[in-house]
């Protein structure tokens, strides 16, 4: 502890251990610090399966029908990764992927008139949908090949109409674009197209879906880039207190843990490590329901995701279904895990949920957990502690990384650049060969 360092994470969040990684490449002296005995912080994942039924108060425990309580890898913030994404680029350019291994998320749906219907996302699948009519068919079918050839820099790609009505714009700025309200309609469209092309980019990788999820569940991807940073030389101490931060004339200078301080010149750590520092942003529902059967309507799909559009529901935000099974190592064999979660619009939020829990019934047991999102009340620049935000209620990473890019940014002053990224690596590697 006694020694300085350049920068001092605290928390194992996948947010801070991808910055933790990320500063150790750049040739940053790291101390990674957590309070907890495990991995991941918020984004962790549960195991054995006793351990989920204590966290939430239920000492009873398991009853056998779940199997070993060691085949269980619960996750507490459900996401996937979309294949084409800004995560899988940075696991792919750090190398991370040596130590994980994904599998390709069987489908996505979206939930109309009370019925779960797949969403079409290829020309193919957009003339056979039962979603739309003759006409929309064609319509929808060609908007897609104008996203797909669309390029912000090439103006003859930028011209196109397309009358798409009510319902087809719909699931598409929800199910495709991924908004989680209605607001993108008031906003420019570059973005609204960029985020189509990617799913889009993404399903081409691997055809079932766009969405790829880790085998033992995501409390692996923490654990990836902490592998990543002690490579290039991160201290790591978990069940680590932190009793203070260290500052002088408003800059932080060090913490402060068991009597002893390590100093530092720049700190990154999640909304729990400094809470005088952050505001309530809202609030977001999840319920982890364990199930003995696939999601009716997905075609016995043993991973996939389901979005209940607002419209649909009379809300202002979508609700999001995630199933994964023991096909993917988180569950007992024969068992699947649904993850309902939502942004919290009322005082009763388990009610707000209800639409997307009906879908699953019958349900073996759920767990219900309500959080308070927060996001830092400035900067960091003046303070030099930059704070992450905490993880929404979508259901994929590219919101955590467009955090991740931005805290990169204040504190070093330039874009995250994957290109560089890659470069140093090699470099590394590279001197370790000879």
């Amino acid at each position: 502890m006694d020694e300085a360092y350049d920068v001092i994470v605290l928390g194992t969040g996948l947010s801070e251990c991808i910055l933790s990684g990320i500063m150790s490449v750049n040739g940053k002296k790291v101390l990674h610090m957590d309070r907890n005995p495990y991995y991941g912080g918020e984004s962790s994942s549960i195991t054995p399966l006793e351990e989920l039924y204590k966290r939430f108060g239920l000492p009873e425990g398991p009853p056998e029908s779940m199997g070993r309580g060691r085949d269980w890898n619960v996750d507490l913030i459900p996401k996937f990764l979309m294949a084409n994404g800004q995560l899988v680029k940075m696991l792919l350019y750090t190398e991370v992927t040596r130590y994980l291994d994904f599998k390709v998320v069987e489908g996505s749906f979206v939930y109309r008139g009370g019925q779960v219907h797949k969403v079409p996302s290829t020309e193919t699948e957009a003339l056979a949908s039962n979603l739309m009519g003759m006409f929309e068919k064609r319509r929808f079918r060609k908007f897609l090949v104008f996203v797909a050839n669309f390029d912000e820099n090439e103006p003859q790609t930028l011209e196109g109409r397309f009358d798409l009505g009510q319902d087809v714009i719909d699931f598409t700025g929800h199910a495709l674009a991924l908004y989680r309200t209605d607001d993108y309609l008031d906003q420019p469209c570059l973005e609204t197209i960029n985020r189509i092309k990617l799913y889009s980019e993404s399903l081409a990788r691997y055809g079932k879906s766009p969405y790829l999820y880790p085998l033992y569940g995501l409390g692996e991807l923490p654990q990836g880039f902490a592998r990543l940073s002690a490579i290039y030389g991160g201290t790591y101490m978990l069940n680590k207190p932190v009793d203070e931060i260290v500052m002088e004339n408003g800059q932080v200078v060090g913490v402060r843990s068991e009597g002893e301080v390590a100093r530092c010149k720049q700190l990154i750590c999640d909304p729990s490590y400094v809470p005088e520092r952050v505001r309530r942003a809202g609030r977001v529902v999840r319920v982890i329901c364990i199930l003995s059967h696939p999601i009716h309507g997905t075609s016995e799909a043993g991973s996939c995701q389901v979005i209940l559009p607002q419209n649909q529901l009379g809300r202002k935000s979508d609700i999001y279904v995630c199933l994964v099974s023991w096909a993917h190592n988180v569950a007992a064999p024969g068992k699947f895990i649904a993850i309902v979660s939502t942004t919290v619009e009322t005082s009763e939020p388990e009610r707000e949920v209800e639409p997307a829990l009906q879908l699953l019934e019958p349900i073996d047991q759920k767990f219900v957990a309500i959080s308070d999102l927060y996001e830092p009340m400035d900067d960091g620049t003046e303070s030099q502690i930059f704070c992450s935000r905490s993880y929404d209620a979508t259901t994929h990473f590219e919101t955590t990384c467009d955090d991740i890019k931005d805290i990169y940014r204040r504190m070093v002053g330039t874009a995250f650049d994957f290109e560089s990224m890659k470069r140093r690596q090699s470099h590394v590697f590279g001197e370790d060969e000879q």
